[in-house]
């Protein structure tokens, strides 16, 4: 009898999955047939210029839109699903914010969302508040709030329930060079406690920082791998001069 030995592991279930993903805006096709896998505690950035489909993909992935063809699973569900909203965190490209409520009553507003409350929810408030540098302006009205500041805001909001995944969609546009660096740490921090990290840039050296990224022009995935393994199969010394290899000619 002959037997046979199943010693192969099986590669972990991916944290999204993104299968033939086409979107289309009338006879405009968005994003076109893409496939992508990112694994659980990875840095994954989507680098490309504007309008190359970035936030789009973004919006399919956090199940805002819906793709014309393929499918889109995230943390094993398939989206959009209305009951995942409380396992991933989502900051939109635009702030999503009431400007007459101070951003206390903007963070209890969305703790009540995610499902917090009492002792845990005033926890994770100052926590939240003080990686963006905001807790001595809890109480100020969010009109009241800098463009930047308002940016740090929808951050620590992103981050209140300490989701597995968190979606972030161009985070750093309009912080300060330290803040950016500050922030860049803690997500560092976060993806070594296994959250998994999504976002959008068109900034080089915040593309040096991703463990994987997906150079992403005209709706189309032109390459995925490491910041060094895209400089090696380009022959580039950077990020920027893989992309312009890479990614069709094109500067970021």
């Amino acid at each position: 009898m002959v037997q046979t030995h199943t010693n192969i592991k099986s590669a972990p279930e991916p944290v999204v999955d993104l299968q033939g993903i086409t979107r289309r805006f009338g006879k405009r096709t968005v994003l076109d047939g893409i496939a992508l896998r990112v694994g659980r505690g990875e840095i994954f950035g989507l680098l490309g210029p504007s309008g190359s489909g970035k936030t789009t993909l973004i919006k399919l992935i956090t199940g805002i839109d819906k793709a014309d063809e393929g499918e889109v699973v995230m943390l094993g569900e398939k989206m959009p699903k209305l009951s995942m909203l409380q396992r991933f965190g989502y900051m939109a490209q635009s702030d999503a914010l009431y400007q007459e409520l101070t951003a206390k009553e903007n963070l209890l507003f969305f703790a009540s969302l995610f499902g917090l409350s009492g002792a845990r929810r005033k926890e994770r408030i100052q926590a939240a508040m003080s990686v963006v540098d905001l807790l001595d302006h809890l109480n100020k009205p969010v009109a009241a709030y800098s463009g930047g500041m308002k940016r740090r805001l929808s951050l620590a909001i992103s981050l209140l329930h300490e989701p597995e995944l968190l979606i972030l969609d161009e985070p750093t546009v309009g912080i300060d060079p330290v803040l950016r660096q500050s922030i860049w740490k803690e997500l560092t921090a976060l993806r070594d406690r296994g959250t998994t990290i999504i976002l959008t840039t068109h900034v080089m050296d915040e593309a040096d920082k991703c463990d994987r990224i997906g150079l992403i022009r005209d709706g189309r995935l032109h390459a995925v791998d490491s910041p060094q393994g895209l400089k090696d199969r380009s022959g580039a010394d950077s990020i920027e001069e893989a992309f312009i290899v890479l990614g069709g000619g094109v500067r970021a």
